[in-house]
């Protein structure tokens, strides 16, 4: 079977980790992946969790050897709505050149390159040039829950000098693009609370506060007029962007051209003093991801509705520490909230932003298998996104992450049609052999 079968195969599993009625199917994928890499020769075994399983893998390490870790995750988005698809999510389908499915992308395509580069290795030379532990997880979409206290409950079986992720993005196609930098995240929930019923809104209103009302204040609160996130303190650790990075960045070309044209958006809108891409991936944002309360239906309903909610997710630069983000955030919905309702503040899952030196050796090592697979400069960019398992192999570990990204801006994931082109599949797996063999160097 080619390495493309086995991507296509790997893509047919609808392992969605958010919904109960595909734990089978996440469950199905981790066992397809095992039997793949005992097929390689690897010692493979799946670890169980409280949630969906994590699949350890590795060679025979010898000593004098450096050891890498590889990481990446089988589970995906839901596929939902389905009504956009032009094929089904869970049927790949190779197009123009691209493949669609839900995962192609998001993390699948990236996660099997590696595993046919460790293949074409081994099928060449019968081992790795490195010491490896390959490390798969099935909940990376929900958060990684489980993920921490297996690190730290295998913390000596673990021990690696660097990681490898490739679950990040290129600059443009045909340019390899080393993400040192990930913004971190912190979300929250705020439920607004006010009569006990909905009420009737002509024979109530006017005298008791309106939760849709207070909901939509507290969003409009988060921001001034100009984009700038309105909370006090928010900023105040904010680590500045180095000059470098502000060099390097313009040399990429026009991004805010590009983003219009990937969002459809009118126009840009954000902090003023930066450009779209600083905004992108080194300031921090508020974002409202959610807003709902009272009638949803066709036609009117003239109530006052008893509860509305607000989701909210900030994406945090080096320096900001979530929990103290999300506490100042609550101080601050707090204190826009009037009298007449209750807030209930609900704290979601956090992770700290990550940052490395390219420049370190281990760094440079990277940039020259980049080099080498794509030819021409490498890209250095931070990206706007999380990975907290990243923060956690550096707390856990004590090991910094390489993040070599094939995924192209126009990929879709977690959005219908998620696709990855053919020609960034076998460079991934071009990628692997060259960082390896870099590593071990």
């Amino acid at each position: 079977m080619s390495a493309l079968d086995d991507l296509l195969t790997c893509l047919r599993f609808p392992s969605v980790s958010t919904d109960p009625k595909h734990r089978g199917d996440v469950r199905a994928c981790a066992d397809w992946l095992l039997a793949k890499l005992r097929s390689l020769g690897l010692d493979a075994a799946l670890h169980e969790t409280p949630g969906h399983p994590v699949l350890l893998a590795r060679n025979v390490h010898r000593p004098g050897r450096r050891t890498v870790l590889l990481y990446g995750h089988y589970d995906v988005q839901p596929p939902e709505p389905l009504g956009e698809w032009k094929s089904p999510p869970f049927e790949p389908v190779v197009r123009d050149g691209r493949i669609y499915a839900r995962g192609a992308t998001d993390n699948k395509g990236q996660l099997m390159a590696h595993v046919a580069g460790l293949e074409a290795t081994l099928a060449a030379h019968g081992d790795l040039p490195v010491n490896l532990t390959i490390l798969f997880e099935g909940e990376e979409e929900i958060g990684s829950p489980n993920l921490r206290p297996f690190l730290e409950a295998h913390r000596d079986e673990l021990a690696c000098d660097i990681v490898a992720i490739s679950d990040t993005g290129m600059v443009a196609a045909g340019v390899g693009t080393f993400t040192y930098g990930l913004r971190g995240i912190a979300c929250l929930e705020v439920r607004v609370h006010g009569p006990s019923i909905d009420l009737h809104s002509g024979i109530f209103g006017g005298t008791v506060a309106n939760p849709a009302t207070v909901a939509a204040r507290l969003a409009a609160s988060l921001h001034d007029a100009e984009g700038r996130v309105a909370i006090p303190g928010f900023y105040d650790s904010v680590r500045p962007l180095q000059e470098w990075e502000r060099a390097a960045w313009a040399e990429l070309g026009d991004g805010e051209t590009e983003t219009l044209e990937l969002t459809g958006s009118p126009a840009l809108f954000g902090e003023p003093g930066f450009n779209e891409r600083e905004r992108r991936w080194a300031r921090p944002t508020a974002e409202v991801n959610g807003i709902g309360g009272g009638w949803q239906g066709a036609g009117s309903k003239t109530v006052i509705p008893r509860e509305a909610f607000v989701k909210i997710s900030f994406r945090l630069v080096p320096d900001q520490d979530p929990a103290a983000i999300l506490d100042l955030a609550e101080q601050h919905l707090r204190s826009q909230a009037p009298a007449g309702v209750r807030l209930e503040i609900v704290r979601g899952h956090t992770g700290s932003a990550y940052l490395t030196d390219p420049q370190s050796h281990l760094g440079q090592a990277a940039c020259r298998a980049l080099e080498k697979t794509f030819g021409g400069r490498v890209a250095l960019i931070r990206e706007g996104g999380s990975i907290p398992i990243v923060q956690d192999f550096k707390q856990v570990l004590g090991a910094d992450t390489l993040l070599l990204g094939l995924a192209l801006p126009d990929c879709q994931a977690h959005a219908p049609n998620e696709n990855f082109p053919v020609a960034s599949f076998e460079a991934g797996i071009r990628l692997n052999q060259e960082l390896l063999r870099e590593l071990a160097s």
